[in-house]
């Protein structure tokens, strides 16, 4: 049988030791690489034949490193086709969105580990659906992609809880313009609700 090899990029000893633990139970999967950090995960990306990578995001401190490993890893091996897997416990959309922009093939909370196998072996087969933990985000983000650049603006504050008043201060802008805005993205978002 074929093994899925995968490398594992994190910092946090309980989270290493314990998906490294539940990974060589499975006979089709073989943890080859265990890096902590950025430079680590880099190295051992050009030293091992690799499948599979999941990457933690956070790798020292709050420095987004592993997006910066992502980015290296796939721009300078994109022929070996490997895909990597974000492993994570933030739930930030932004940080969500910026992963499937540098490359992620999927997005998995700490809380939903359990799903980790069945996304190495989907992803593996090119079957990778994307986890509910970043599918909600994503949907969001497209719909809002039907917003101009001043509706979204209004948007957000609006979702900030600011009254129409509030956002026609804020933006200089007259209470009449604000309210049409509204009245504009409430018809592209069934669910925005503008009162």
């Amino acid at each position: 049988m074929e093994r899925i090899r995968v490398m594992l990029v994190e910092d946090d000893p309980f989270w290493k030791q314990n998906i490294s633990t539940d990974l060589a139970e499975e006979p089709d999967i073989e943890v080859v690489a265990v890096a902590s950090t950025k430079e680590e995960a880099v190295q051992a990306a050009f030293r091992h034949p690799l499948d599979i990578i999941l990457m933690d995001i956070n790798l020292t401190g709050n420095n987004l490193d592993g997006l910066e490993a992502m980015k290296e890893i796939l721009s300078n091996l994109h022929e070996q086709g490997i895909k990597v897997i974000m492993l994570t416990s933030l739930t930030e959309k932004e940080i969500i969105m910026k992963s499937f922009q540098f490359g992620a093939l999927n997005y998995i909370t700490k809380l939903s580990y359990k799903d980790i196998v069945r996304a190495i072996r989907e992803a593996y087969d090119d079957r990778s659906t994307i986890h509910a933990d970043a599918a909600r985000v994503m949907r969001s983000e497209i719909q809002l992609m039907e917003l101009s650049p001043m509706e979204r603006e209004v948007f957000e504050l609006r979702k900030e809880g600011l009254s129409k008043q509030q956002i026609s201060d804020k933006l200089h802008k007259s209470t009449n313009t604000i309210k049409s805005q509204l009245k504009s993205i409430k018809n592209k978002l069934t669910y925005f609700k503008s009162d």
